[in-house]
């Protein structure tokens, strides 16, 4: 990962706080989470920046939690025209029908056990994995999958953080 600045940290560290703001939302969507990171600015280098937002997200209450899973689409339905999450979610792109069926269902069977989506890192991770993540936090309670689901949120913020500060000026518009 980029430690030091770049030219797309340089643009978000210099960006107006409403730009900075909305480039903080499409990472999470949680406004909390994107208030406190933008406090932050300006940062040295892209460890600061995670450190902020690693920060941000262990401070997020279960309130500001269910903001930010609201902005991921349930695995094996990435959201039409986005191509974030048509990235983060090509494990699901080939999966057989089957398969996407029975994530469908186990979907729906985690969101009614937990009320949300379920959220997981899914950059680099096979369908069967996806699956496989879902059967067995099912059984987790609510305060386990919670703490995993934090986690998974701050792996997720990350990977869109490093795509935003190593985004050039050309791939941003």
């Amino acid at each position: 990962m980029t430690s030091g600045t770049t030219p797309g940290l340089t643009r978000f560290n210099t960006s107006a706080e409403g730009d900075a703001l909305a480039a903080l939302h499409e990472v999470c969507t949680s406004s909390v989470w994107g208030r406190k990171v933008l406090a932050q600015r300006p940062f040295a280098g892209a460890e600061a920046l995670f450190q902020a937002s690693d920060a941000a997200t262990a401070e997020l209450t279960a309130e500001d939690l269910a903001e930010a899973m609201a902005g991921h689409p349930p695995i094996g339905r990435p959201k039409e025209g986005d191509p974030t999450s048509s990235r983060e979610q090509s494990g699901m792109a080939d999966a057989s029908a089957a398969l996407k069926a029975e994530m469908l269902d186990l979907n729906l069977a985690y969101q009614d056990t937990f009320g949300h989506v379920f959220l997981i890192c899914a950059t680099g991770r096979t369908g069967e994995q996806m699956r496989d993540a879902i059967r067995e936090r099912i059984g987790n309670s609510p305060e386990q999958e919670r703490q995993i689901v934090r986690t998974e949120l701050g792996k997720i913020n990350r990977i869109r953080l490093t795509r935003l500060v190593e985004t050039t000026e050309e791939e941003n518009s």
